[in-house]
């Protein structure tokens, strides 16, 4: 008798996700996994014909902010767009949960300034009264209302630190009960289900009223202690994001006290200087082979920014820049006004921004002068006769502070890029894919690397591309049965055209709660994605309605 299966794939190229060269096979699937690949026998109430296609694992991005999206987007678009089915959030620590309600305002406008989002969407998007205060309720209420793809939770020490310290979580070191305090809710969200835990050091992660997000006021010591639970669970990886005095020796001392990996974001192309990243590469590598897993997370896009005056967040790293955050709009526009302020942003060593490509931003929408778009400011404000940083202030106050700029801040060599990707010793992460979503937009990571890097430059091969986006992250962040295709294993698959896959240019949509604005890309070239089994994006479009029952499942300790 033949067999029944739910859905077979018939006629494709697998790759596998484990880096083994592609071949040509059936994949069938039978209750939500992978129940035959290779010459397939039988009949299923589904076929997709995969000819001419690659049939993959689902792709895994393991760093996301949707933390908050999820309440009013199920379908956490646009990754599954781009072929994920796995996402893990809480990156950076920046959570909502543990958050007292006392507390939501102060968390809601953290993320508003240190993740671009917009702060009527998150208010009208989480509603006044939260379904959760503690981890467990907010991953219990998560796993209740369901998702489109799996979803994994990283335990946020921004979010920990402000439920214990309050307001004085941003301006002092905690005291050893707090600490004591902080460590018992962090092994309660892993215990609970969380995969690992998350913070930040990083000089640009500012936070409400221009002050450092909580984590960045916590001593080294703090952190070694936070993500030492990890320890006491089988699971677990700490995510962090670098800082002054918290680099490779203090991420080598976690990983050592906490017995599991280290993702750091994120090495970019001239972070360090045209020469730095190697060395970086270099010693990770080292690190790596004496048995001490810590991964630096890599790009494949350049990081740009498309920004207003009235969130700069590329420039709040200068200390030109702190009355700037602390200040409502109308303090931002007398800010922007004085002719001091002025003077000291043009003598900024090399005019602003990380050596100054601030005068070599694009005018990316000036309302009153549609003609100067996409527009270089240098060259315009050459042609006015002024200095370009006078130029810039002057379109955000003719527009009130809502004229916009794009500006390429890093990783734009590609040559460099190249070096970053090839190198064992990385990993692909920093999609951000929820986050700065009026700003940027790199959850086509995916299509991006096998569009660009694998089809039209050669720098990757599509297995060891296919493997950086499923088994190698699955594998970091301990996310179970997933990213590989093999008998058993959840069925998340992805089925592209390796000759048309990649990442369209970015579109502004209002689809967000309040009517906020958010960047969007198109994925082209893929056909299907499936995520448990269930094919939830066909052709470009969702396959099933946002409203009723989705596949996705929380991903408790990275396994569902």
């Amino acid at each position: 008798m033949a067999e029944q299966y739910d859905l077979l794939i018939r006629g494709g190229t697998l790759v596998d996700g484990t880096g083994a060269p592609a071949r040509r096979a059936d994949l069938a699937v039978r209750a939500g996994r992978i129940a035959a690949i290779g010459d397939v026998r039988g009949t299923a109430a589904r076929t997709i014909d995969a000819e001419g296609a690659v049939v993959a694992p689902g792709f895994v991005d393991i760093h996301t902010h949707y933390d908050a999206q999820v309440f009013w987007d199920r379908m956490l678009s646009i990754s599954p767009w781009h072929g994920v089915t796995s996402v893990v959030m809480g990156n950076c620590g920046f959570a909502v949960a543990p958050t007292r309600p006392a507390h939501r305002d102060l968390i809601l406008r953290t993320l508003e300034n240190v993740e671009g989002m917009s702060l009527d969407a998150l208010r009208e998007g989480l509603g006044a009264a939260w379904p959760f205060e503690t981890i467990p309720e907010y991953l219990d209420v998560i796993e209740r209302r369901g998702s489109a793809i799996n979803i994994a939770a990283l335990v946020g020490h921004t979010a920990v630190r402000l439920y214990v310290m309050g307001e004085e979580a941003t301006e002092r070191a905690a005291t050893a009960a707090e600490i004591a305090a902080m460590r018992a809710l962090v092994l309660e969200g892993l215990r609970a289900g969380g995969i690992g835990f998350a913070s930040s050091h990083s000089p640009t992660h500012v936070g409400y009223a221009g002050r450092p997000v909580p984590s960045r006021a916590a001593t080294v010591e703090e952190i070694v202690e936070l993500a030492s639970t990890l320890a006491e669970v089988p699971h677990g990886v700490t995510q962090v994001t670098i800082g002054p005095g918290f680099f490779l020796d203090e991420l080598a001392e976690i990983q050592r006290r906490s017995g599991k990996p280290v993702s750091w974001t994120a090495l970019l192309g001239g972070m360090l200087g045209p020469e730095g990243h190697r060395y970086v590469l270099q010693r990770s590598a080292k690190l790596q082979a004496d048995g001490v897993p810590v991964i630096p997370q890599v790009s494949c896009r350049p990081l740009m920014f498309e920004f207003q005056f009235k969130a700069p967040f590329p420039l709040e790293t200068m200390a030109l820049f702190k009355p700037v955050s602390a200040a409502d709009r109308e303090g931002k526009k007398r800010i922007y006004a004085d002719p001091e302020f002025r003077r000291a942003l043009r003598e900024e060593p090399g005019g602003g921004l990380l050596g100054g490509p601030l005068a070599d931003a694009i005018i990316a929408e000036f309302a009153p002068e549609p003609a100067l778009e996409e527009r270089r400011l240098r060259d315009v404000a050459a042609e006015r006769g002024v200095h370009p940083i006078d130029l810039a202030l002057d379109f955000a106050l003719a527009t009130d502070l809502e004229a916009r700029f794009r500006l390429g801040i890093l990783n734009t060599d590609e040559a460099i890029v190249a070096e970053l990707l090839t190198h064992p010793a990385s990993m692909i992460g920093l999609s951000d894919a929820g986050a700065h979503a009026s700003q940027l937009c790199d959850a086509g990571a995916p299509t991006e690397l096998l569009g660009h890097w694998v089809r039209d430059k050669g720098v990757l091969t599509l297995e060891e591309a296919v493997r950086r986006l499923t088994s190698q992250p699955a594998d970091v962040f301990g996310i179970q049965e997933r990213g590989r295709l093999m008998a058993g294993l959840a069925a998340d698959v992805v089925v592209f055209d390796p000759h048309t896959i990649g990442c369209g240019r970015l579109r502004r949509v209002r689809d967000f709660p309040a009517g906020a604005d958010r960047l969007v890309a198109d994925a082209s070239g893929i056909r299907t994605v499936i995520v448990n089994g269930t094919v939830i994006r066909q052709e470009g479009r969702d396959a099933l309605p946002a409203d009723g029952p989705l596949p996705g499942r929380l991903l408790r300790g990275g396994r569902a």
